[in-house]
């Protein structure tokens, strides 16, 4: 995708996130933008994101899905208040809620693509859903509630 990932907007005191922070060198570097209305990652799982031999370990999935929604919910409250991303004052969400359905094993050696569209923004909360496929197959779905992170963190 052209232009800034969602996450490289994000202040520098918020970007250690094991899963999103572009300054933390041993997390996983989700990368999230805006595809039309929805919001899609791409991530490859090294050998060693295994479960068993072949197959994704399912904390992986979740963190994907997880962290792919709160910056999609950042993105999307922007976006609501008519805000371009960056700009003050920022906008960070933490997961209030997360919901992960396996629907099937979720192979290694493929790139994972994950996609999100938002059901529902409040003043405060950002409700979404997220579909994880692996070669065009959806291997897992989850819902995730964000909420807009306060203050005095």
């Amino acid at each position: 995708m052209e232009g800034k990932a969602f996450q490289e907007y994000y202040p520098e005191q918020l970007s250690y996130c094991y899963g999103c922070g572009r300054l933390n060198e041993s997390g996983l570097h989700i990368r999230s933008y805006w595809d039309g209305e929805e919001s899609v990652c791409w991530f490859q799982p090294r050998p060693y994101h295994i479960a068993i031999p072949g197959y994704v370990y399912g904390g992986l999935i979740a963190s994907l899905i997880d962290c792919h929604c709160t910056g999609t919910a950042a993105a999307a409250s922007y976006r609501a208040e008519g805000r371009q991303m960056g700009t003050e004052p920022a906008l960070r969400f933490v997961t209030a809620s997360l919901h992960v359905d396996y629907l099937r094993p979720t192979p290694l050696g493929v790139t994972l693509e994950v996609r999100a569209a938002v059901k529902e923004i409040k003043a405060r909360k950002v409700s979404m859903t997220a579909t994880l496929t692996a070669d065009g197959v959806v291997c897992a779905k989850g819902e995730v509630v964000a909420v807009k992170m306060p203050d005095n963190w």
